[in-house]
């Protein structure tokens, strides 16, 4: 089930799905312990001018990230997408991520993310101009195209392997439909026919059933997954298992995920210090209590609390009484 992207093998076919606000450093590590094969960065802006802000800076540090690190760019102008290449490769990512497959409006209303699939020859030009200004591989991520009647993401695939992209992530909706309507495999299917680079499927994969189903009908080498991991960044491992024995995976303990969100929060406060580490802190334990399916009071309770230290007596405590 390896692949390989440049000279960087893949032993795990799960991959975690770039995500703004999400796949910081400390959920990458976490979700790479858990099974992921390969972790994505979260965004960062081709104009380096903005570099400089704090968010930027903390999605800049790639030297303490579990290989090989990829980091997405995000941008509509070729010459300001190889810079940011050149200088994340400096900053140590040794695979660059081109995000041509976000659809939020404040990315497509730049012409970036899956706005850019409309203009195949403006595609052409930052593939170009990235491939061509670093040494270390470069990975595409898109749709399957604009909208329902221009669905162009073959085209587009067979255009970046051609241009020397080594491997392909295609989520199955087009730029039109968002994150809303039904996924549809049949292009991510099609795409991988076509190409002989690594193909990653996307869209609404959410648990080991859905992996497997997506894996079998697309035939893609690795399976993408985003949302599904809020609050349960052991699905990796649970896909990974299914995937090899067709059996599942006991779920893990409460005490697992007792010391697994205990950690991931240490992290949190460790990486973003005390203000934003609390703050942060408090989204991730949400989704960790969805998951944990928590009917109590306990999350408005949680969101109040404003010191690192209580954050985590209150998490023992919430733990101690389930």
């Amino acid at each position: 089930m390896a692949f390989a992207i440049g000279p960087y093998c893949v032993d795990k076919p799960v991959i975690l799905a770039p995500m703004a606000g999400v796949t910081d450093l400390p959920f990458r590590r976490l979700c790479h312990d858990q099974g992921a094969g390969l972790v994505v960065s979260e965004m960062v802006t081709s104009d380096v001018r903005l570099w400089n802000s704090t968010k930027s800076r903390h999605r800049l540090i790639h030297d303490a990230e579990v290989s090989p690190r990829s980091v997405q760019i995000a941008g509509g102008d070729p010459k300001m997408m190889a810079e940011a290449a050149q200088q994340n490769v400096e900053l140590g990512a040794q695979i660059i991520d081109i995000n041509m497959g976000c659809p939020a409006k404040k990315v497509c209303n730049k012409a970036a993310g899956s706005a850019l699939l409309k203009d195949e020859a403006l595609v052409r030009e930052i593939l170009e101009s990235v491939v061509n200004s670093v040494s270390v591989p470069v990975t595409l991520k898109i749709r399957t195209g604009w909208s329902l009647d221009q669905k162009n993401g073959l085209a587009i695939a067979k255009m970046a392997e051609d241009i020397g992209i080594q491997a392909l992530a295609v989520h199955g909706r087009t730029r039109e439909c968002k994150f809303q309507g039904q996924v549809e495999y049949d292009t991510i299917a099609e795409i991988k026919h076509h190409l002989t680079i690594p193909v990653f499927a996307n869209g609404d994969i959410k648990d080991v059933h859905s992996a497997k189903f997506v894996k079998d009908y697309t035939k893609a080498d690795g399976i993408m997954i985003g949302r599904a991991a809020q609050g349960r960044p052991w699905i990796f491992r649970e896909i990974n298992h299914y995937l090899q024995t067709n059996e599942l995976l006991a779920p893990p303990s409460l005490s697992e995920v007792r010391q697994l969100v205990i950690n991931h929060v240490s992290a949190l406060h460790q990486f973003y210090g005390d203000y934003l580490g609390v703050r942060i802190a408090r989204k991730h334990v949400g989704w960790y209590l969805q998951t944990l399916a928590d009917k109590t009071q306990f999350r408005s309770l949680f969101n109040r609390i404003d010191n690192t230290q209580e954050q985590l007596d209150k998490l023992e405590e919430f733990f101690v009484c389930q």
